[in-house]
C-alpha cells in the first residue's frame, strides 16, 4: 500500500484528499519541488529544501512546517513506501479559502508529501541522445513571475510541453520573449563547444535548477571543465559539439537532435558521457544529500 504524509499524517493513497476550495487547486497558488531518492539517501535534500522554503517566501506563504520539520516528514514517507530509488515531490498549498483571488483568506496553508518511482524517459536514449524541439511558445518573462518561484502553475511549461508530443518528441526547448534560450518544459539545458561548457544565466528567466547547480559546482569541475553562464540565441546551440538536459527526473541526458538540425554526431556526445559516468559514479557512492 502507497502512502501520502498529508497536512502532519501518514494516510493511504486513497485517503489523501484535497478540498475543492484549496487555492492551490483554484488558482495554484502554491510550490513545490520534485526530489530523488538513490539507494535510500535522498540527494541534494536541504538544497531542495531550501529552495522550497524561498519559494514559498517569494509567494506570502508561511508554512505549517519548519524546515527541519518537513525533513523529518519526507523521510518518514520515503520509508513508509519502502522507497530506495525513487521521487518525492512536496507540496505547499495556499490552503482552504473563499471563492476569489484573496491569498490571506486561507488560514492554514496545506502541505503534502508523496513518494512513488519515476522513470522520466526511456533509458535508450540515455545512450542515443534524444530529439527535441524548439516550443513556439516563450517563456514567461522574469518581470511577470519570479523564476526563484517553483510555482503550482505550471501551464506556460505544459503548453509547450504539449508542442513537444504533438512533434513527436519528449522536450522543448523555450525562449525568453527577447529570443533567448532559456531552459526546456522541465530541464535545464546546457551546450559544449570546444573544451566550453555553457548555459543560458538565470537572467534569461530560468529555474534556479538543482541539478544544474549539481552539475556546474561540483560534477564539471571534477571532470576538468568549467561552465560558463551566457546569454545566446538558438543558432548557438545548434552550432554546439553537444547538447545536454540536466533535472532531478531526467539526471543529465543528452540532445541529438534540434527540430531538423542534429547535434555534433548525432548521439550523446563525449563530454556529456564523462558528466554522466561522473554523475552517477558520485549517486552510487554515497548520494550527497547537502
Amino acid at each position: 500500500m502507497s502512502y501520502i504524509w498529508h497536512d502532519g499524517k501518514m494516510v493511504p493513497k486513497d485517503e489523501a484528499m484535497v478540498s475543492v476550495f484549496d487555492h492551490g487547486l483554484l488558482y495554484g497558488d502554491g510550490c513545490f519541488e520534485g526530489i530523488r531518492a538513490y539507494g535510500g539517501r535522498i540527494l541534494k535534500l536541504k538544497t531542495h529544501l531550501a529552495r522550497m522554503f524561498e519559494s514559498a517566501a517569494l509567494i506570502h506563504l508561511k508554512p505549517a512546517y519548519d524546515f527541519e520539520e518537513i525533513e523529518d516528514a519526507i523521510r518518514a514517507t520515503v520509508d513508509a513506501n519502502g522507497i530506495e530509488d525513487g521521487y518525492i515531490r512536496l507540496v505547499f498549498t495556499r490552503g482552504v479559502g473563499t471563492l476569489g483571488l484573496h491569498p490571506f483568506r486561507c488560514p492554514t496553508p496545506g502541505t503534502f508529501i508523496i513518494a512513488d518511482r519515476i522513470q522520466l524517459y526511456p533509458e535508450e536514449l540515455y545512450e542515443e541522445g534524444m530529439k527535441v524541439i524548439v516550443a513556439k511558445r516563450p517563456r514567461i518573462p522574469i518581470e511577470c513571475l519570479d523564476p526563484r518561484i517553483k510555482s503550482l502553475n505550471y501551464l506556460n511549461n505544459i503548453l509547450a510541453k504539449v508542442e513537444a508530443i504533438e512533434a513527436g518528441v519528449l522536450e522543448a526547448i523555450m525562449l525568453n520573449t527577447d529570443g533567448q534560450v532559456a531552459e526546456c518544459t522541465g530541464d535545464n539545458i546546457f551546450a559544449v563547444k570546444g573544451d566550453r561548457i555553457f548555459t543560458p544565466a538565470t537572467s534569461t528567466g530560468i529555474l534556479h535548477g538543482v541539478t544544474r547547480r549539481f552539475v556546474m559546482r561540483e560534477i564539471a569541475p571534477a571532470c576538468g571543465f568549467e561552465v560558463d553562464e551566457d546569454v545566446f540565441g538558438i543558432e548557438t546551440l545548434l552550432e554546439a559539439d553537444e547538447v545536454f538536459l540536466t533535472g532531478t527526473a531526467a539526471e543529465v541526458i543528452g540532445v541529438s537532435r534540434i527540430d531538423d538540425s542534429v547535434i555534433g554526431t548525432g548521439r550523446m556526445g563525449e563530454v556529456t558521457r564523462r558528466l554522466v559516468a561522473e554523475f552517477r559514479r558520485r549517486i552510487a557512492e554515497g548520494c550527497p544529500e547537502d
